[in-house]
This record gives C-alpha cells, sequence and structure tokens, in this order.
C-alpha cells in the first residue's frame, strides 16, 4: 500500500474538508495568530550526520539508558507497516539494524520504563493492533508482553509515577474513534481499563503534570467531510481512574505537541484547525494553579502533524523540530522563539525526535508535502 493510503487509512490525516455542527470549534484564528518574525539565534545548530537504513515515518524514537536512541517500525515507501528497528550511537553518528518488531506497526508508542526496557503498544499494520512488544536492550531484541484491552493506533502513552503506563483516545477496529483508556502495569504484564474520557479523541496529546496528574488536550474525532477538532482539555488522576473536564484552550487544535515547562506549566505548541489547511504557529500555556489556558509566544513558522517532536533542554528551554524546514528554539527566559542556525530540507511531519544524554536532539524520519518518507538523521547541537 502506497504511504498516502496507510496515513489515511489511520486517521493521521491529510486535507479535511469542512464539517457542520462542531460544538467544540471556537472562532478562527484572528491577526494575532500569524507567525512572528524569524529571530537569529546563534546558540544551536543542525545538521545532517546519518542516514536511517529505512526510510519511515509515523515511527518513535526512544533514548535508551544507555544513550542510544532506539528507532521503531513506522510506515515506509510503499508499505503498510514497518517491523525493522535501527539504532543510533551519538558517539559516532552511526545508525544500525537492531532487528524486528513481532510485528510491524506504524502509529503505536514506545515508552521507556524505569528499569531501562521499551514498551511497545497499539499501531496500525492493516489491522488495528492490541499487542504489546517489550524490548530488552540487554539482549537486544523484542518479545511479546501481553495485549491491550483494545487495539488502538493514534494514541497517546504517559509513563505514570508509579512505573505503570496509561493509554489514551486513538482509533480503533472499523477507523472508530476512542475515547477509552486502560492502565498497563509491567509487574503483572496486564492491561486494565479504567475510566472513559469525556469525549474520543485522536490527534491529542498527554502531559504528566508534577502532580502525577495527565494533562488530555485538543485532538479530534470524526471523518471527513464530519471531522470535530476539539478545544477542550481533561485531567486524569490516577488515584481515582477517572477523567475530568479540564479547561479551554484559546483555539481549537489538532496534531500539536505540548510539553511540560521546568515550572510546571505546559506549553502546547502549533496544530491545524478543522479544515487542516490552517496550521498555526500559536502557542498556549497550561497552568496547573488556574486550570486556565493564557496565549503564550508565536513561532516563526506554522506547524502541524509534530507530536512527540518538541523537546525540554537541560537549561529549560524548548527546542522544535519538526513541522517546518526552519528550526526553533523557544528562550524561557526572553519567553519569544528563535530560528535555529541550518535548515532542513523538508517541513517533514510525523518525524520522531528524542534527546540524547549530553544535551542534543535526535531528529529522524517524517515524511514531505509530497509524501515521501525519509531517512535523514538529524542532530541539534549547542555551537
Amino acid at each position: 500500500m502506497h504511504s498516502i493510503g496507510l496515513l489515511s487509512i489511520i486517521s493521521f490525516g491529510f486535507t479535511s474538508t469542512l464539517s457542520c455542527g462542531n460544538q467544540n470549534r471556537k472562532p478562527e484564528p484572528t491577526p494575532q495568530d500569524q507567525p512572528a518574525p524569524a529571530v537569529g539565534n546563534a546558540s544551536y545548530t543542525v545538521r545532517q550526520v546519518a542516514s536511517l537504513r529505512t526510510a519511515r515515518a509515523a515511527h518513535t524514537a526512544t533514548t535508551l539508558l544507555s544513550g542510544d536512541v532506539l528507532v521503531i517500525g513506522g510506515m515506509g515507501e510503499g508499505a503498510s507497516g514497518i517491523a525493522s528497528v535501527e539504532s543510533f550511537e551519538p558517539g559516532n553518528n552511526s545508525v544500525h539494524e537492531l532487528g524486528t518488531l513481532t510485528e510491524a506497526r506504524a502509529g503505536h508508542t514506545a515508552t521507556l520504563l524505569a528499569e531501562g526496557r521499551v514498551l511497545v503498544a497499539g499501531g496500525y499494520n492493516g489491522e488495528y493492533l492490541s499487542s504489546l512488544e517489550m524490548f530488552d536492550p540487554s539482549a537486544k531484541r523484542f518479545r511479546t508482553a501481553g495485549s491491550l484491552v483494545e487495539g488502538r493506533s493514534g494514541h497517546t502513552a504517559t509513563l505514570l509515577p508509579d512505573g505503570r503506563v496509561l493509554f489514551a483516545g486513538g482509533v480503533g477496529r472499523g477507523w472508530t474513534f476512542l475515547r477509552t483508556a486502560e492502565i498497563y502495569d509491567p509487574k503483572t504484564g496486564r492491561s486494565e481499563s479504567v475510566g472513559s474520557m469525556t469525549a474520543p479523541r485522536e490527534g491529542h496529546t498527554a502531559t504528566l503534570l508534577r502532580d502525577g496528574r495527565v494533562l488530555i488536550v485538543g485532538g479530534h474525532s470524526g471523518r471527513r467531510p464530519n471531522v470535530n477538532v476539539y478545544v477542550s482539555t481533561e485531567i486524569f488522576t490516577p488515584g481515582t481512574g477517572r477523567f475530568e473536564s479540564g479547561g479551554d484552550l484559546e483555539i481549537a487544535r489538532h496534531k500539536h505537541d505540548a510539553i511540560r515547562l521546568t515550572d510546571g506549566r505546559v506549553l502546547v505548541i502549533g496544530g491545524a484547525d478543522f479544515t487542516d489547511r490552517v496550521h498555526y504557529a500559536t502557542t498556549e500555556v497550561y497552568d496547573p494553579r488556574t486550570g486556565k489556558f493564557t496565549r503564550g509566544p508565536s513561532m516563526a513558522n506554522r506547524r502541524y502533524k509534530i507530536a512527540g517532536t518538541s523537546m525540554l533542554l537541560p537549561n529549560g528551554d524548548v527546542l522544535v523540530t519538526s513541522g517546518a524546514p526552519d528550526v526553533e528554539l523557544l528562550d524561557v527566559d526572553k519567553w519569544a522563539f528563535r530560528t535555529v542556525a541550518g535548515q532542513l530540507p523538508a517541513a517533514y511531519r510525523f518525524a520522531a525526535a528524542a534527546p540524547l544524554s549530553n544535551g542534543d536532539v535526535f531528529f529522524a524520519g517524517g515524511y514531505t508535502d509530497a509524501n515521501h518518507s525519509a531517512t535523514g538523521v538529524w542532530r541539534f547541537s549547542p555551537k
């Protein structure tokens, strides 16, 4: 199957048409939502350092305790899902093949557990997968690790403080948008259902707050031409196993990114409207003390399909890597974005990024506006 077919099937979303009766949609962006002027920043550079053996998008990148980065699955040219796994060694910028998954998958999640293993969950390969796999770094191989209660792709995975993993939303069998959630316990190898979200969501984000709760932001449900993009958010409390409505965003958005800042607030980055034709350069900030969102600084570039590719740097700044050829850095002290020296050759979407132990950032793959999956491995480093 060609890549565009797979992306459409698993609802990663190419252009959507107008929907009617969207109760969650706020007014379209005002002129304040225009991109900010680009300001140069010489503190970081971006350069290509290697190439993946297999072009891929909708994959994952996970930094192991050893410092190497594990690149798992995804969607390649002419394939419905990739089983191959590669590793990136930061010391010499080398890429190595590292076997295969037990089951090919794209749109899955990969979660680093406290003891160093990596839990791979769900995804799509022509079927919405409920299977779980565990990567053992010492053996350098994957093994089956039970199953989800419900097959899902495009969901979120959040490592909770007690070591369990929360899976929320996504798309399931019959292209059904899911409001269900479940928690996997590595000690028992079992996943169990918990309370459902207030709305079915895909293209949302899930961010662990300092107090152990999880903030679910935005996302969408419905197929073209009835796509419903959410302005709503919700909070999951592990102690009760329940979701409750959170504050509303300034504007409805999906296919965005979100990252917790060092002060405990959550930065929501970019995304798109219900048409998928309007992409955002804006950000919003959630304050857990007030439960409200306020407008954050704007980027110089509009970006969407960027979940998981923004990185919190050791100094508290935020590097936004994908969705546009220019990479941008949020200088938290100045509360403004600045472009990074160097440029990517394309606005890669559904790419993957991971932090490196020395403060650099790894970035690889994704697909271009021409729907071609990429092989490039890029490294963002202090000058």
